[in-house]
C-alpha cells in the first residue's frame, strides 16, 4: 500500500527565499539546496518550474544541467516528477504570431524533451490570467499545435495537464478535442475555491481526466492564504478525491511563509495534508 507521505510533493521554490517578492519563481540561488532540504524534511517529490526569463539558461533545459538533477535526485532521494510551466503563461504562443510563435513552440518540444530526460512525466499547463484563452482562434492555436506534438509525447510518455479558469463542464467540453492517453487536467484546489466551484460537483466531474493536483488555499475571489485559512472546503475535497479513485500526487504550491521559515511552513502544510488524506 502506497505511504500517503510519499505521494505529497513541493513545488519547487517554495522552501527557497523569494524571488523578488514572488510567491513562485524558478529558484536560481538555491535550486541545488532544495534537494537537500526536502530530503531532510522527508519530502520525496518536486515540480519543477520553468519561468519565460532566462529560459534556456535553467537547469532544465541544458543537457549539464539535466545531469546534476539526475544526480541530485538520485543523492537526496528526491524525485522531480513533474515540471510546470508558468513560462506558457508568461509567453503563451497560442497568442503569438509568426516567428515568435515558432521559436515559442521549438521551445515546448525541448521542454518535453527535458521533462523525459530527468524522469518526469508531466507538464503543466496554465491557461490562466495571460495565459487565459480569449477567442476561438487562440484555442484552435492551441489545439492543432498540441496535436502536431502528439509523436513526440508518444516517444517520450510526456502527459500534459491543463490548468484552466473554466466551470467544470467547460473543461470537459475543451478536453474533448485532445487524447485522454496524452493530456487532462491540473486541479488547483484554491483557484477553484476563489472561482466558487463547489467540489461535490467539480471533483466527480473532472475525475476522469485528473492527472495532477495543487494544493493550496484562497478566499473566495481573493488571493492565496495559508492551508486551512481560506474558503477551500479541504475536508471535503480530499475525500472526494479519495472517493474518485484518484492515486496521483498533491503538490505544496501554499503560501509563503510570513516569518521568511519556509521550510517551517512546508512541514505543517505537508502534515496537514497527511492528517486530511488519512481521514478522507
Amino acid at each position: 500500500m502506497t505511504r500517503p507521505s510519499s505521494r505529497i510533493g513541493f513545488m519547487q521554490g517554495r522552501l527557497s527565499p523569494l524571488v523578488e517578492g514572488r510567491i513562485q519563481a524558478f529558484p536560481w540561488h538555491h535550486w541545488r539546496d532544495e534537494f537537500r532540504l526536502a530530503h531532510q524534511l522527508g519530502l520525496e517529490r518536486m515540480e519543477w518550474t520553468l519561468d519565460q526569463d532566462k529560459l534556456n539558461a535553467n537547469p532544465l533545459m541544458l543537457a549539464s544541467g539535466q545531469a546534476e538533477i539526475r544526480h541530485l535526485a538520485k543523492t537526496w532521494n528526491l524525485a522531480v516528477t513533474s515540471v510546470t510551466g508558468d513560462c506558457f503563461m508568461q509567453a503563451p504562443f497560442w497568442k503569438a504570431q509568426g516567428p515568435l510563435r515558432d521559436q515559442l513552440l521549438w521551445d515546448l518540444a525541448a521542454i518535453v524533451q527535458a521533462t523525459f530526460s530527468i524522469g518526469a512525466n508531466l507538464i503543466v499547463m496554465p491557461l490562466v490570467d495571460n495565459g487565459a484563452l480569449e477567442n476561438a482562434e487562440q484555442e484552435g492555436v492551441l489545439r492543432d499545435s498540441l496535436l502536431a506534438l502528439q509523436p513526440l509525447l508518444s516517444q517520450t510518455g510526456v502527459r500534459i495537464a491543463f490548468e484552466t479558469d473554466l466551470d467544470p463542464d467547460a473543461q470537459m467540453a475543451f478536453l474533448a478535442d485532445f487524447p485522454a492517453d496524452q493530456f487532462g487536467i491540473n486541479f488547483d484546489i484554491g483557484n477553484s475555491a476563489s472561482l466558487g466551484w463547489a467540489p461535490r460537483l467539480e471533483i466527480p466531474r473532472i475525475a476522469p481526466r485528473l492527472l495532477n493536483v495543487h494544493v493550496k488555499d484562497r478566499r473566495l475571489g481573493g488571493t492565496t492564504v495559508p492551508l486551512g485559512e481560506g474558503d477551500a472546503d479541504l475536508a471535503t475535497v480530499f475525500a472526494l478525491l479519495e472517493a474518485v479513485g484518484y492515486d496521483g500526487q498533491m503538490i505544496l504550491q501554499t503560501a509563503r511563509a510570513a516569518d521568511g521559515d519556509h521550510c517551517a511552513a512546508a512541514m505543517r502544510y505537508r502534515d496537514l495534508v497527511i492528517d486530511l488524506m488519512a481521514t478522507a
